[in-house]
């Protein structure tokens, strides 16, 4: 079982950053492939990134592409998102999660690949 905990959400303006982090515990998560999914009210939940399991290989939805970054250290069993240049339409629940989807080969742009979720934290951007 793991236990993932988001942190780092908040109230930025438009063209600001911020950096969420993704608390692992329960166990390790250096055989995970992690992503982070966000979700605005009324919405589906949607992908943004994804890191392999040993961060060499990552993936961004078109939307967030150039401007968010994500990252892991394995040895805190951590994950992070870094968001720049972030824009209303960014405010969302940010919800990060545990596949092996991605270097298996298998889909990993919908949810129903994922086995273990956090409670998610909320990213709000004003204009």
């Amino acid at each position: 079982q793991v236990q993932l905990v988001e942190s780092g959400g908040g109230l930025v303006q438009a063209g600001g950053s911020l950096r969420l982090s993704c608390a692992a515990s329960g166990r390790t998560i250096s055989g995970y492939d992690m992503g982070w999914f966000r979700q605005a009210p009324g919405k589906e939940r949607d992908f943004v990134t994804i890191i392999s399991w040993n961060g060499d290989s990552t993936d961004y939805a078109d939307s967030v592409k150039g401007r968010f970054t994500i990252s892991r250290d394995n040895a805190k069993n951590r994950v992070y998102l870094q968001m720049n240049n972030l824009k209303p339409e960014d405010t969302a629940a940010y919800y990060c999660a545990t596949t092996r989807g991605y270097s298996s080969g298998r889909y990993y742009k919908s949810v129903t690949g994922y086995d273990y979720w956090g409670q998610g934290t909320q990213v709000t951007v004003s204009s």
